[in-house]
């Protein structure tokens, strides 16, 4: 007989796929006249809804999961209702290799028939041997990593790329986020944050080596969030930058430099190094405070993109019925139908 654990584990595994299936069609998004023509790119335009290889478009790289498909939802659709030339935009959905991929495929075509996209499997198991145990147990999923492997799980023809985490909203044109130049030899753009205390990053045994801690020597090392990244696909590649942050995850395994799962392998090697971003493109830590579960205001300024990172996801609070004030901006971008919704 199986163990109460097991049973508790397959029926939440079973609710998670149920959710999936009853998610509402969203409207069907047009671009406006002045937009490039896509199929411009193709000497054969009738191949223009299987190709993927636009340079007109816009390639936006999510990973997908049963657990975080909500988010992932509500993303996807805030991306194109926000966007200018919404038929521009392809979607580069990263799955576990052990997941569904045709209950995923199928959740993603009814909600967005119209939807330019292609999944990619990952292989988790591979990542996992990498993998060290973090401060919270869900920063130690696989699939976070996957962002460390888009040079080679996405097709070398394409040469940028715009990383989303799954719990945050665009409420602005992603073209002006993806169009972000990359300054000198830069391979990242993202916000940066240089007002955080960059060395709670790090463990004190990382600080006290100097063959480590001289790792951000000539650098101004700044805190940025990787759930919102410009990445150049071709300067990655060519720089093998995924074996770099391969080389400080297996440096972890040996002795603990850091706490934070994926996050310090990217700072380690990037952070002083990349193209910074207005703030305005990650209002992050919206999830609130990791250990007291703490509402946060957005920051002062201007917003396009707000970021629920932290512990606490807007859909659980919402079905809660314990919402921060901020959560009260993702609903709208909700598509899960629940038993009590009016289709309008």
């Amino acid at each position: 007989m199986p163990s109460a654990l097991v049973v508790a584990l397959l029926l939440l595994a079973v609710s998670a796929v149920a959710n999936a299936a009853n998610f509402r069609e969203a409207p069907q998004f047009y671009n406006s006249p002045d937009c490039p023509s896509i199929a411009d790119d193709l000497q054969d335009p009738d191949a223009n809804e299987q190709h993927l290889c636009f340079d007109r478009a816009v390639h936006v790289a999510m990973t997908l999961d049963t657990a975080y498909i909500r988010g992932s939802m509500a993303a996807v659709l805030s991306v194109l209702q926000h966007s200018s030339c919404p038929q521009n935009v392809i979607f580069h959905f990263v799955y576990s290799a052990s997941a569904n991929v045709s209950s995923l495929r199928a959740v993603v075509s009814r909600s967005f028939p119209y939807l330019k996209f292609q999944l990619y499997p990952f292989d988790e198991e591979a990542a996992s041997r990498l993998i060290s145990t973090s401060i919270r147990s869900a920063l130690d999923c696989p699939l976070n990593y996957a962002r460390s492997y888009l040079g080679s799980l996405l097709p070398t023809c394409i040469a940028r790329v715009v990383y989303l985490d799954s719990d945050l909203i665009l409420v602005d044109d992603i073209a002006k986020l993806a169009a972000h130049p990359l300054s000198g030899d830069s391979v990242l753009a993202a916000p940066e944050y240089c007002n955080a205390n960059f060395t709670t990053y790090f463990t004190p045994s990382f600080w006290s080596n100097p063959s480590l801690s001289l790792t951000f020597a000539n650098r101004k090392a700044c805190y940025f969030n990787t759930g919102v990244m410009v990445i150049d696909l071709d300067r990655w590649r060519a720089g093998d930058y995924t074996a770099k942050i391969e080389d400080w995850m297996e440096l972890q395994k040996r002795m603990r430099i850091y706490e934070l799962g994926s996050l310090p392998p990217f700072l380690l090697v990037f952070s002083g190094r990349i193209t910074p971003v207005d703030h305005r493109w990650n209002q992050h830590g919206l999830g609130g405070d990791n250990i007291r579960g703490l509402c946060r205001n957005l920051h002062p300024g201007p917003v396009s993109l707000l970021h629920w990172s932290g512990k606490g996801k807007p859909w659980d609070r919402l079905d809660a019925n314990r919402p921060c004030p901020v959560d009260a901006l993702w609903a709208p971008y909700d598509l899960l139908q629940t038993p009590f919704s009016i289709d309008s």
